[in-house]
């Protein structure tokens, strides 16, 4: 496989109070810190998930739901609507699954919390819908303090708190594929308050040709800086 570089998020932490430091004087520049290097080959598996939590997490979030993609309606059309996966998800005609999972403090500080990123997996869903949209669902114990649409982003690549609030961030992504181009993007995402915000939204960080189900060449971006990370909460940023 050939690779061709490159891809470097980094952190320029500029923004006053952002991130706990001392003064530095002027003639010093501040280090860049890399938030992640999509250069470097990850792997995963999907989470380890009891049955039990999976059922009492679908079941809070979604009033009905299938739990078979052979028990959707043949007959359900939605063609019609100006939302058709919003129909479907309507009339329960989904088939959900938990994809990733993370646990920290998301919508408020020092909160245990736990985060699902959910597959909705509507019925209707094609291709050009990325085959259903991707949703965030939270909670504090049992209960769903937060159930928040994510722009079909499925996977958790890294979770932090930037700017030392208390409140973790997560740098997520989704792939698409077309024309045999796999392609991934990726945003920072945080849930303060039980919001969806995107705090950056990188767009493509990776491109990967795949010939015969076989990757042949990938093209990584690079990026700099990071960001001048002001989040809207952060005080002084203009």
């Amino acid at each position: 496989m050939k690779t061709i570089p490159l891809i470097l998020f980094t952190l320029a932490a500029v923004c006053p109070g952002l991130v706990a430091q001392k003064q530095t004087p002027p003639a010093l520049k501040t280090p860049k810190q890399v938030l992640f290097d999509f250069r470097v080959e990850r792997t995963s598996a999907p989470p380890k998930i009891p049955l039990t939590t999976q059922s009492s997490v679908l079941s809070k979030v979604f009033r009905k739901y299938l739990t078979d993609e052979s028990k959707c309606n043949p007959q359900f059309d939605a063609s019609n609507g100006t939302d058709p996966l919003k129909a479907a998800r309507n009339a329960g005609q989904i088939v959900p699954s938990i994809l990733d999972m993370a646990a920290g403090s998301f919508t408020a500080a020092g909160r245990p919390e736990t985060l699902y990123v959910i597959s909705v997996s509507e019925c209707n869903a094609s291709h050009a819908d990325n085959f259903g949209t991707k949703r965030v669902a939270i909670f504090a114990g049992q209960q769903l303090i937060a159930d928040v649409d994510v722009d079909f982003k499925s996977t958790i690549v890294r979770k932090t708190d930037l700017n030392g609030d208390g409140i973790d961030e997560l740098l997520m992504a989704s792939g698409d594929m077309h024309q045999g181009v796999l392609t991934e993007t990726a945003a920072l995402l945080d849930f303060q308050n039980g919001r969806v915000r995107v705090i950056e939204d990188f767009g493509t960080v990776t491109r990967t040709l795949v010939v015969q189900g076989h990757r042949v060449a990938r093209q990584r971006f690079q990026l700099f800086p990071f960001l001048t990370l002001c989040l809207a909460r952060c005080r002084g940023c203009g």
